[in-house]
């Protein structure tokens, strides 16, 4: 059972008012969630940003219509790192994953909605972000969006990953999130990886988050100037999809040793 959410970490979208919405509410709150419902404008979601962690969006016609909710939530998801659900049908679903792409869903429900399925699926959301079974958070840093996203697609069902195609994007974000490891582009556009390890070690909110330089280059003098930086590690970008895992396994593993 979870304990008792004090803020709103469960936001509830909809276009309309909705009696379903106002029933999971009351259903959430049975489970010890805290929610709350809000209508799909911009400015009332903005509203809850602090503490939203979970998002329910009801896909209606109307909500469909509203391109510029959805991009902006698409970009709320990738930035917090939130988890989503979607309530609607196979038609409304295919809609809205053209502004919200299908990797940033947490879980899809189909209409006639099975209310006790998608109460267990949050709280086994937050049973899976508190604790020992918390799954860590990983923000990849690099300029090469098909690089990142590719990156991303590895993660993604290990760890809850953010990402930030730029120096600037990467602090802004860990302003707003915690991050348990940073996996930093060493050469990129106006701050480089070196520089952006630099910011994050001169402040004390972020000097303690653990960083892995991600370069392309796997000669000696490229490989001493990146050791001489001190991150936990370097990974070339030619690393495969089990070796990644398996090093940040390792690394993990080492953590959790060590605490």
């Amino acid at each position: 059972m979870l304990t008792t959410v004090g803020a709103e970490k469960v936001v509830i979208i909809s276009a309309t008012d909705s009696f379903l919405a106002k029933s999971m509410m009351t259903k959430l709150k049975e489970a010890n969630v805290s929610s709350s419902f809000v209508h799909a404008q911009i400015k009332e979601i903005e509203e809850h940003l602090d503490t939203m962690e979970l998002a329910i969006l009801f896909m209606t016609d109307e909500l469909c219509e509203l391109p510029e909710v959805l991009v902006y939530l698409k970009d709320l998801i990738t930035e917090k790192d939130l988890g989503l659900l979607l309530i609607g049908d196979e038609l409304q679903y295919e809609t809205v994953k053209k502004s919200i792409p299908e990797q940033l869903v947490t879980e899809w429900f189909q209409r006639p909605l099975d209310i006790e399925k998608l109460i267990k699926s949050v709280e086994g959301f937050f049973d899976d972000s508190t604790g020992e079974k918390r799954k860590k958070t990983v923000l990849i840093v690099d300029d090469d969006i098909t690089y990142m996203r590719t990156v991303y697609e590895w993660l993604k069902d290990s760890y809850h990953v953010g990402m930030a195609s730029s120096g600037v994007q990467a602090i802004t974000y860990l302003v707003k999130n915690k991050a348990d490891l940073v996996l930093l582009d060493y050469e990129m556009p106006i701050a480089d990886g070196p520089q952006v390890l630099s910011m994050l070690k001169n402040d004390t909110e972020t000097t303690q988050i653990p960083v892995m330089f991600l370069t392309g280059h796997g000669d000696r003098d490229s490989v001493m100037s990146v050791i001489g930086l001190h991150p936990v590690d370097y990974l070339l970008k030619t690393i495969d999809k089990e070796t990644l895992l398996a090093k940040l396994e390792k690394f993990f593993m080492e953590q959790r040793l060590k605490g």
